[in-house]
């Protein structure tokens, strides 16, 4: 039953039993009041009886104590006759009253007037006693006309006692007849009330059960639901894994062959196995990204970032196709758009890449245009108020192919393009759309197309974000702020011979010591008996798994060296899982060489060197970061060579000017607060002080020590 029948069925039955119950309830009223109206009658009757008695018990009474005097000439027996007169024309009066059949009040009437008869004959008897004498008066007591009222009277009399008997036997049938049916009609109004309230009851009862039968069926199909999701999740999961194990190998092998120094056209083929391997990468990301939305596992992140310094970074990636297409790139960022905001700067720049992607596949000339807007608040950015949300207007046109009017409405929808040839023409799957779309929502935003073919396309989207309080570039370090000291060792955990053969030579190329196994359980052997500073660990292995051997790392070994996931599983919720078991961190696979080393070089820390100030400096700039590597390091060198000369020659001044130039030169590596007092010492040293040569081992041994950290640091920070 819908909800609506349902409400129907209840509001029908609730007036229905409404209308019985009033209609039950008037009819139990009638009878009840019929009931007491015929009690009234009955007591009425009874009085009307009682009444009736009275009358002729005076009546006889009178002449009785008028046969008395006469008989007796004692006038003392008539005292008090004229009040039961007086009683017995008020009987009459009420008899009169209380009946309502004609043939009643006929009888009243005759007998009301026999009565007055007698009374009229009782005055002349005893008129005639005082005037005549008591013979006189004796025959007119013995007259028949006399006795003949008297009889008539008695006649009346009995003949309403008999009308009355009647009716009072007419009135108490009535009487418990509507007391019976009042009983009757009370009865079915309880009985009704028992039996509604049982239904409705059963009626609850009923519902209750269907609604439990319904929750538990809805159990079993959110249960059964969520197998299904697992289970297509653990397919998605299982199929990324399978497809970028080897695609990892494939784009790793293709970066150490791009290192190398080939020929033209091996070069082209390595160029077009890169693009090609990078290209099943991006679907292969599409559709993990789909699964994750679907699933609801898209979780979206809320950290401070640069608008400019985001949407610089984008160009930068289209730059080089930009140039081979020969077209122009415009960047325009109002000068309303605040400089910092808060919010997913992933997902931003997963739906820039997507929409100017999507412009450059499909425009041969012209150019493309990247607009960024926001509300104003002020005339200067800095008035901004922080913590209030703008709308970051978003707007991509190009002057492309274009699109029909009757495939925009469709172009948002997955798999879909907008011409079966756009596929085989320009490639792609019809992901990347869809992909913008759903982010954009899930971020609370808006997006709209406009486009007419031949000439060209506009996306046009909202999306809010948080205004930062910092409206000023902050230092955003990289992953590798550290690198590891000389002499760090590596395990690395893989069941795939390519894999294993591509970290030997990715590791091998910046000069890392490193142990490689093929298991969770070979990687076990290996920590009981050998110090590592870092595992490599891969998830899906046989024997032992990466999730199990890390949890035997922690809590069996007791060991917390850093364990880094790399896998080829990439789903939603994979790293959360990854470091709920121990791990440190996770890398997805196919791994970027730059990534690797950044993330290893992030899990060292160094003995001497301090790289803060450098890269507080170099705001993010690796070529900046390896240039005063390589001057610190040349410096340095020179320095300490001088230095030893000018010891040697007793050339005091000079070891002054060399020791005060070093503090500058020492500062970019963060040295200054280790050899500040040394350098000191140094810098104020007089001829003939036999602690020069002592302070001077002291700073060419730290000194030492911090070019090879330096050294190691710009192996692993090398650009790919």
């Amino acid at each position: 039953m819908t909800s609506n029948r349902f409400i129907y069925f209840v509001l029908a039955a609730f007036v229905t039993g409404t209308l019985l119950l009033i209609y039950i309830q008037y009819n139990s009223s009638r009878n009840i009041d019929k009931l007491i109206n015929g009690n009234k009658r009955l007591l009425n009757e009874l009085k009307a009886g009682n009444d009736l008695r009275e009358l002729e018990r005076d009546i006889l009474s009178v002449e009785s104590k008028i046969r008395a005097t006469v008989a007796t000439g004692d006038t003392s027996y008539i005292i008090g006759t004229s009040e039961q007169i007086a009683d017995a024309e008020a009987y009459l009066d009420t008899l009169k009253m209380m009946n309502h059949s004609p043939a009643s009040v006929q009888d009243i009437d005759r007998l009301a007037f026999l009565a007055r008869l007698k009374l009229r004959n009782r005055d002349q008897i005893l008129d005639t006693l005082r005037l005549s004498g008591r013979e006189a008066a004796a025959r007119l007591i013995t007259n028949p006309r006399s006795n003949g009222v008297a009889n008539e009277i008695n006649r009346i009399t009995r003949k309403i006692y008999d009308n009355r008997r009647r009716m009072l036997a007419d009135l108490s049938n009535a009487t418990a007849d509507n007391g019976r049916k009042a009983r009757t009609w009370g009865t079915v109004l309880i009985t009704l009330v028992l039996l509604s309230a049982g239904g409705l009851f059963w009626f609850i009862i009923s519902r209750i059960s269907q609604q439990n039968l319904l929750i538990r069926r809805l159990d079993r199909s959110e249960k059964d639901l969520r197998v299904a999701m697992q289970v297509k999740e653990n397919f998605m999961a299982n199929m990324s894994h399978e497809i970028r194990t080897p695609l990892n190998a494939v784009i790793g092998y293709t970066g150490l062959l791009k290192a190398q120094h080939l020929d033209p056209g091996s070069t082209e083929f390595v160029t077009a196995i890169e693009q090609a391997g990078n290209n099943l990468l991006t679907i292969i990301n599409d559709i993990l990204d789909l699964s994750k939305i679907e699933a609801g596992m898209m979780r979206l992140e809320a950290f401070h970032f640069s608008v400019r310094e985001l949407t610089h970074s984008v160009e930068a990636l289209f730059q080089e196709k930009i140039k081979e297409k020969g077209l122009t790139f415009r960047c325009i960022i109002e000068d309303e758009v605040p400089v910092m905001l808060i919010g997913d700067a992933t997902r931003l720049t997963q739906i820039l890449v997507n929409l100017i992607g999507n412009a450059l596949k499909f425009t041969d000339k012209g150019q493309i245009e990247l607009t960024l807007s926001a509300p104003s608040f002020g005339d200067h950015p800095s008035q901004l108020p922080p913590g209030n949300i703008t709308r970051l207007g978003i707007r991509v046109s190009d002057t492309g192919i274009g699109i029909a009017k009757d495939k925009l409405d469709s172009i948002f929808d997955r798999f879909s393009q907008a011409e079966d040839s756009i596929t085989r023409k320009y490639g792609g799957t019809g992901l990347g759309l869809a992909i913008v779309k759903d982010l954009v929502v899930l971020q609370q935003g808006e997006i709209s197309v406009k486009s007419e073919e031949g000439k060209g396309t506009i996306f046009q989207l909202f999306i809010p974000y948080t205004i930062s309080g910092e409206q000023q570039n902050p230092f955003v370090p990289s992953l590798s702020f550290d690198a590891p000291a000389t002499g760090a060792h590596l395990l690395v955990v893989d069941d795939n011979a390519m894999n294993r053969d591509l970290m030997k030579h990715l590791l091998k190329s910046r000069g890392l010591s490193f142990s490689i196994v093929s298991n969770g359980r070979e990687a076990i052997d290996q920590l009981r008996h050998n110090k590592y500073d870092m595992v490599l660990m891969d998830i899906q292995m046989p024997e032992m798994d990466g999730y199990t051997a890390t949890r035997e790392i922690r809590e069996t070994l007791g060991l917390d060296i850093p364990v880094i996931a790399m896998t080829a599983h990439a789903m939603a919720g994979e790293r959360e899982r990854c470091l709920s078991c121990g791990m440190n961190e996770y890398l997805s696979k196919p791994v970027r060489e730059q990534e690797l080393f950044r993330m290893i070089a992030s899990f060292r820390s160094y003995q001497y060197i301090n790289l803060d100030y450098l890269q507080q400096l170099s705001q993010g700039n690796k070529e900046f970061e390896q240039s005063m590597t390589a001057q610190f390091l040349a410096d340095t060198a020179e320095d300490l060579q001088a230095m030893g000369a000018a010891i040697s020659g007793e050339d005091i001044p000079l070891l002054n000017r060399i020791a005060h130039n070093m503090k500058t030169n020492i500062s970019i590596m963060g040295l200054t607060a280790r050899l500040q007092p040394t350098l000191d010492a140094l810098e104020f040293a007089q001829p003939g002080d036999a602690s020069i040569p002592t302070y001077f081992q002291d700073l060419k041994t730290i000194c030492e020590a911090a070019m090879d950290e330096a050294r190691a640091f710009q192996r692993l920070d090398l650009p790919v």
